[in-house]
Parts: structure tokens; sequence; C-alpha cells
């Protein structure tokens, strides 16, 4: 993932900054608890294609 892609890229729920999980391959928004898949490079921006992230 590029850097300056990241810096751009915000939660389509929150409009939240995103953190990029190089081992899971998503784009996590903390704020709404949702992981967002990247397949092939490429970042899947639906919700409702978005992983939801049991609070720890």
């Amino acid at each position: 993932m590029e850097a300056r892609l990241l810096d751009i890229l915000v939660c389509p729920v929150c409009k939240g900054p995103l953190e990029f999980n190089k081992t899971a391959q998503e784009l996590v928004c903390k704020a709404d608890r949702l992981a967002y898949p990247v397949r092939d490079g490429i970042p899947i921006m639906w919700a409702d294609q978005a992983r939801k992230i049991e609070p720890v």
C-alpha cells in the first residue's frame, strides 16, 4: 500500500483516518471498528464488504 494513497483514503462511514494492517491486508478504521479488505493491492471501500472488529 503506497503511503500517498493511505494519506488520502478515509473511512467511507465516518470519514475518519485508516491504518493499514500489512499482515491481514486490511485498512482499519478504529472509530467504527471496521476493516476493509485490500485485494490485489486495491482497497475495497464498500461498507458492506468491511469486516467488523471485536472490541479488545
